[in-house]
């Protein structure tokens, strides 16, 4: 008889990104990118060297744009599984970049993630905030987490999920 499949939730825990991370940071943002390599009749070394030149130009970007950004490594059950950029501002706290390798995805790894920062929006009275691009699956996640596009920028969507006021009423 087969073993029964694993129910479990996963434990998802963060760990500062590190200098060390790089290579891991290109894998996932790779991953972010695989429909689109598909469609281009590239050798190996050059979608290589496409996705290392678009990740680090992306990486040099949030830096500049939000250098105060928190910038952390998703492990599930001790493994790296992803990437969870999040910038606390003074009037709102943006999701920069929440981006899971395939294997990890609809395991409920981002509800995880996401769920503490809705309660510290929450908690602070300030909006949670994210672009998404347009057709990512992860919209319905956001949705039913209470986010709502407040902007079509074309490709993406700007989305914010406003604090809530804990019920005061006993």
């Amino acid at each position: 008889m087969p073993p029964a499949p694993d129910t479990r939730s996963p434990t998802v825990t963060l760990r500062r990104v590190t200098d060390a991370d790089r290579e891991l940071l290109t894998a996932v943002y790779r991953s972010t990118r695989l429909a689109e390599l598909d469609l281009v009749p590239w050798d190996e070394a050059t979608r290589t060297a496409f996705v290392t030149q678009q990740f680090e130009a992306q990486d040099r970007a949030w830096s500049e744009q939000r250098p105060d950004a928190v910038r952390d490594v998703v492990l599930v059950d001790g493994v790296a599984a992803g990437r969870l950029y999040v910038d606390r501002a003074a009037d709102e706290i943006r999701v920069v970049d929440i981006t899971l390798l395939p294997e990890h995805r609809g395991r409920g790894v981002g509800q995880a993630l996401l769920k503490p920062i809705l309660a510290e929006g929450d908690r602070v009275g300030l909006p949670v905030t994210i672009h998404v691009e347009r057709h990512n699956p992860a919209l319905r996640l956001y949705a039913r987490l209470g986010f709502e596009v407040v902007d079509d920028l074309g490709v993406y969507l700007f989305l914010s999920r406003p604090a809530r006021q804990a019920n005061t009423a006993s």
